[in-house]
């Protein structure tokens, strides 16, 4: 995925615009994304989903989400894709196991 240059703030914002059309043209999009990350971080807080990375990711804090020092701004990054990773193999896992149960019960 190509964002211009290495940064979390405009990593955010793609995924966001990904996420709208997604929903908006019947994709599942990152539906559930949310409320899976306060789930995975255990403790819900007024941020929306990248400021919940951003706690699991920089668990000491951080001063401006669009303004990362580089190091941080790399580390958050890396958390973000293994953190979608997780999220996607387990709703696909879900959906896959729905899946199974709706063809199984279509047989008996």
């Amino acid at each position: 995925m190509f964002v211009g240059k290495i940064s979390f703030h405009l990593l955010t914002a793609f995924l966001t615009g990904y996420d709208q059309h997604a929903t908006r043209h019947g994709g599942p999009g990152l539906t559930g994304w949310h409320a899976w990350l306060v789930t995975r971080r255990g403790c819900e807080c007024n941020h929306a989903w990248p400021g919940q990375i951003l706690h699991i990711a920089l668990p000491d804090g951080w001063d401006d989400m669009s303004n990362l020092p580089p190091e941080d701004e790399r580390h958050a990054i890396k958390v973000l894709f293994q953190l979608l990773d997780d999220f996607t193999a387990e709703r696909e896992a879900i959906q896959g196991d729905q899946a199974t149960s709706r063809v199984s019960g279509n047989r008996t």
